[in-house]
């Protein structure tokens, strides 16, 4: 969250800190090996905070033969100068979605969901009754379906403070027989409804200027769907692809009707507890990281404690680099779901070849295609990607929301994966 980055990034809204390179700080020397002639050689991730707008960055690798690279460069703390650790817990931003959308496909291989079901089928009665499909003409001021991310044109939110039942797109006219937006739509994205993230208001509060004042306040996930839902559709369910974090949401409160335990209860049981992922938890509206980390900096500002509520089901995982790694290796190797789902969330078609489920692909210079995900939220921006058969794999993040620039995040991806198949990416 915010919205989807890959494979489009913005230019980083900061000045880069020219001295956080490890050519003038010994802190940076995690990043910085040596040569046969004692000279200083250089990492990727040294790149990605030299080239980029953030204070620290930090990669951990693993090669196709199960041997692994932790690279550090900047710092974590620019009060301190501590520097980037392994350990250091991080808020995950959109990763969340991966895992989310790995226990709904196991309700899926369950019975217990199906990926045509109604997803209001499986709600709380007073969220399914805004989701039901109603009579009702097209509005003549309703956008219709926008750019594929706010990026593309963070102008275009809307306004609009009251719930109703979905609001079809221009020229869209509901019936009673529609079966409405499906589980499979919101895995995808193509439920074409508006994302809450990107109303006016909750946009300032949350990722603006009223951050300040707003930074640890809860949110319930009904009252964000409600937000959505003020808004005029993207488009009619099923017809396009854009990325929605109210879809995301809709699917942690459909696990809980479906489990009756909380989204957050069922990861931890599902995936958290039998990988062995020590690092990661879903904090609810706890507004700290837990030890160790660093800061995380919006600009130069220290934004690191905040009430993760408002991302909910869409983004409010917190992790580390390891687990990070071990999750996406497993979910790869086929290890949290049946081959025919993993296959079904690879599936980008409705997308066109931009998205499946919760996983996209990211195409590499060398002609092959690594999967993953990628995160942002308030100081933190993280991605995480393997190779089809979860062998070779790489999670990198930044202690800031200011993306790297594409250029030196396309070569960061070469390194890493076009080498040899026994290259650690350095």
């Amino acid at each position: 969250m915010p919205s989807h980055t890959a494979p489009s990034r913005r230019a980083p809204t900061t000045a880069a800190l020219a001295w956080l390179t490890c050519a003038v700080t010994a802190l940076a020397m995690t990043a910085c090996g040596s040569g046969t002639d004692g000279a200083p050689t250089r990492s990727s991730v040294q790149d990605l905070v030299s080239r980029g707008a953030v204070p620290g960055a930090a990669k951990l690798s693993q090669d196709a033969h199960g041997v692994t690279g932790f690279r550090a460069a900047g710092v974590a703390d620019v009060r301190t100068g501590r520097p980037i650790q392994l350990a250091d817990h991080f808020r995950a931003g959109s990763l969340t979605k991966t895992v989310i959308a790995t226990v709904t496909l196991q309700l899926v291989a369950e019975h217990r969901l199906g990926l045509d079901d109604p997803v209001a089928d499986h709600l709380p009665a007073t969220t399914a009754a805004l989701l039901r499909p109603t009579v009702r003409g097209a509005d003549p001021t309703d956008r219709g379906a926008g750019s594929t991310d706010r990026d593309a044109d963070p102008t275009d939110r809307g306004a609009g403070p009251t719930a109703r039942a979905v609001r079809p797109a221009a020229g869209e006219t509901d019936t009673p027989d529609k079966p409405g937006i499906t589980v499979r739509q919101l895995l995808n994205h193509t439920s074409g409804l508006f994302s809450y993230t990107e109303d006016d208001a909750f946009f300032q509060e949350f990722f603006g200027e009223g951050f300040a004042a707003h930074r640890y306040e809860s949110h319930d996930p009904g009252t964000l769907v409600r937000t959505a839902l003020a808004h005029p559709a993207y488009a009619p369910p099923g017809t396009r692809y854009r990325y929605s974090n109210t879809d995301y949401v809709l699917l942690g409160m459909a696990i809980r009707q479906v489990t009756g335990h909380s989204y957050a209860t069922e990861v931890r049981r599902r995936v958290i507890l039998p990988l062995h992922l020590t690092g990661t938890s879903f904090p609810g509206t706890r507004t700290n990281l837990p030890t160790p980390h660093g800061r995380a900096y919006t600009g130069t500002h220290d934004v690191t404690d905040l009430n993760p509520s408002a991302a909910g089901a869409a983004g409010e995982m917190i992790t580390t680099l390891p687990d990070l790694n071990r999750f996406i290796g497993a979910l790869l190797r086929g290890a949290l779901l049946p081959p025919a789902l993993l296959r079904v969330m690879r599936d980008t078609a409705s997308s066109h070849g931009r998205y499946g489920m919760g996983l996209f692909p990211v195409r590499l210079p060398c002609h092959r295609t690594v999967w993953g995900h990628n995160g942002e939220i308030n100081g933190s921006y993280v991605q995480a990607l393997g190779t089809a058969d979860g062998r070779r794999l790489v999670s990198y993040r930044a202690n800031s929301d200011a993306r790297f620039p594409a250029a030196v995040e396309k070569e960061f991806l070469r390194t890493e994966f076009c080498g040899g198949d026994g290259a650690t990416g350095d």
